[in-house]
């Protein structure tokens, strides 16, 4: 007999639906075909014993398993539920096996019959509904995150059992029902850490308030001890809150990677990652046999944080160069090219030099002749150019730690970086994939960033007097329309293009003896 029921693989961040076919007839041997791998194999002996376990027998003549379409690659232990089910259907075990058909099933089995999670489940819900199935069978785990997914019936189940009882009496589990906008507004400005934190650094602050409200990437430049890394786990606290929109998108790159939590919903907060500087290139960049994401793609929506610059191996830092600028990652295969999205800021923190005494208003910096300009070297060339915003960071003043006053909270700021983003958002809303300043191709800048005379000549003295390169150009148009925006200035004045101007000391002829 002939049983279909249907599952799920996940490339990228996209399902196919799979169609799983089941035929017993007369002969011997157990086969798996339809480019199944290793994992998917090893399904039959996880199967045999959870039918086993519970009372019902395996067919000991020929069972075929067909995962259709044959050409694609199935890898991962996610069939072992409907294959189980189709081969207890085609054996004329289960009750009601026509139902099979209706919905998408997915889960992996012990050995007694207990489901276990899966990874992608809110990907293979979107699939589900798209396809317009009655419903999802997965593991309870998952049950949350799939159910984020509206108009459609989502079913968790503990055990293999449990699902044999459904196909007999449908009411036997009830579907789990998720408020998801409730939820995710509820949980959107629940920080537990805050900018008001900082003592002093107000200039700091500053130049992560333009970063935020124009997407701009940074680099925070000084001493050990001077708050850099403390300063950039707070940006998150002062972004804006993700749409609905942005949220399905981060959330279903954390379900492929399997990094959600248990029972977890949609992503409420901009994702805030911070790889340590022994990662590799793959790691960083996303890949492996089947590709799963990277860290750049993790960060999507969110911010990329890179402490200790310099530390991170030199392939490792240029692999970011594309994604930075197309906003996406391809990783080619030989059968198979995968996208994987990864809009990020990047936030990078590093010492001025090996000792991380340079340029220290109190402390002698230890380096031998050549070591700082050896120590910023580095860093590409490339790599600089795609981050707009260069901030020193100086030391707290002991008048400053000690002090009591109440400084600024993350909420005000906030408020602030809001009304920037709404003027951005006005301002790009017919111009696809762009959704802030940094965002700008160069035809837009001329459009947009256009200064005055005043402001003009501003920009060349700077140009001359601090010897700044031409990349640092339209960085600076780019900077000083966000803090326009910030002002709430529809034109870009001398004082805007001024304080941008300051935020290019890497660029310095003299910085470091450049």
């Amino acid at each position: 007999m002939l049983v279909k029921t249907f599952g799920s693989a996940v490339y990228g961040v996209e399902a196919i639906t799979i169609t799983v076919e089941v035929n017993v007839s007369t002969g011997k041997f157990t086969s798996i075909v339809g480019l199944a791998d290793n994992a998917v194999k090893e399904s039959l002996e996880r199967m045999e014993s959870a039918i086993k376990a519970n009372g019902y027998h395996f067919p000991r003549i020929k069972v075929v398993v067909n995962l259709a379409p044959a050409d694609i690659r199935k890898s991962g232990t996610a069939f072992d539920l409907p294959i189980a089910l189709a081969t207890l259907g085609a054996s004329e075990q289960l009750e009601n096996a026509e139902k099979l058909t209706d919905y998408v099933i997915m889960g992996e089995l012990s050995l007694d019959g207990t489901v276990r999670p899966i990874k992608g489940a809110l990907p293979i819900a979107i699939q589900a509904r798209k396809e317009n199935f009655k419903g999802l069978i997965l593991p309870k785990e998952n049950a949350r995150e799939a159910a984020m997914v509206n108009k459609l019936n989502v079913y968790g189940v503990g055990h293999i059992n449990e699902v044999i009882d459904f196909f007999i009496d449908e009411n036997s589990i009830q579907p789990t029902v998720v408020n998801t906008r409730e939820e995710f507004a509820h949980a959107q400005s629940d920080f537990e850490i805050d900018f008001c934190d900082v003592k002093g650094q107000e200039n700091i602050k500053r130049a992560l308030e333009i970063a935020a409200a124009g997407g701009h990437n940074a680099i925070l430049i000084g001493p050990p001890g001077a708050g850099k890394t403390m300063l950039a786990k707070r940006l998150p606290t002062i972004l804006p809150p993700l749409s609905l929109q942005e949220a399905l998108e981060t959330t279903k790159i954390h379900s492929v990677a399997g990094k959600l939590p248990e029972n977890a919903t949609l992503i409420s907060k901009r994702p805030f990652r911070s790889p340590h500087h022994t990662i590799s290139d793959v790691a960083l960049v996303g890949g492996g046999g089947m590709p799963q994401p990277g860290e750049i793609s993790l960060a999507h929506n969110g911010v990329l944080f890179l402490d200790e610059l310099p530390e991170f191996k030199r392939t490792v830092l240029e692999v970011m160069r594309q994604p930075m600028e197309e906003r996406r990652v391809t990783i080619s295969r030989a059968k198979v090219a995968l996208d994987f999205p990864s809009s990020f800021m990047l936030i990078a923190s590093m010492n001025p030099c090996p000792c991380g005494y340079y340029n220290h208003p109190e402390k002698e910096c230890s380096c031998p002749p050549g070591a700082v300009q050896k120590y910023l070297n580095k860093i590409s060339g490339p790599l600089l150019d795609r981050i707009d915003l260069h901030v020193e960071v100086t030391p707290v003043a002991f008048s400053e730690l000690s002090s009591t006053q109440n400084f600024e909270k993350s909420e005000r700021i906030r408020e602030r970086v809001i009304r920037a983003r709404d003027k951005q958002a006005e301002r790009y809303k017919d111009n696809v994939g762009v959704y802030c300043n940094a965002q700008m191709s160069s035809k837009m800048l001329k459009e947009i960033c256009v200064i005055t005379q005043v402001g003009a000549s501003l920009l060349k003295v700077a140009m001359e007097k601090l010897n700044l390169s031409a990349r640092a150009y339209d960085r600076i148009l780019k900077v000083s329309r966000t803090i326009a925006d910030l002002a709430g200035s529809d034109d870009i004045k001398p004082e805007h293009l001024a304080e941008a101007i300051q935020y290019r000391s890497l660029d310095r002829e003299g910085w470091a003896g450049r």
